[in-house]
């Protein structure tokens, strides 16, 4: 047997930081990780159709989708990886 099964939770399978949130929220976070740290972050929209823009931390990007749309757990993490960070990083 040695494994769990899939329906039971184990205490540290999930960060409290594992919740959805918006891009506006994400932007918001790593900003004030930003400044905390002395990152220089910036968000630049792009031009024309569409909502994406892509967000620097320091020398590191990734592309946000709609500021207004929630980012799920799977997104959240490679973003997150893009910019060099870890889900700790944003409580």
């Amino acid at each position: 047997m040695g494994k769990n099964p899939p329906d039971r939770l184990i205490m540290g399978d999930f960060s409290p930081i594992m919740y959805r949130m918006n891009g506006g929220e994400f932007i918001r976070k790593i900003q004030a990780l930003g400044k905390k740290t002395g990152i220089p972050v910036r968000f630049v929209k792009r031009h024309g159709k569409g909502s994406h823009g892509t967000l620097y931390y320091g020398a590191r990007k990734t592309t946000m989708k709609d500021r207004k749309k929630e980012i799920g757990p799977g997104l959240l993490g490679a973003m997150l990886d893009q910019l060099g960070l870890s889900k700790k990083d944003l409580t």
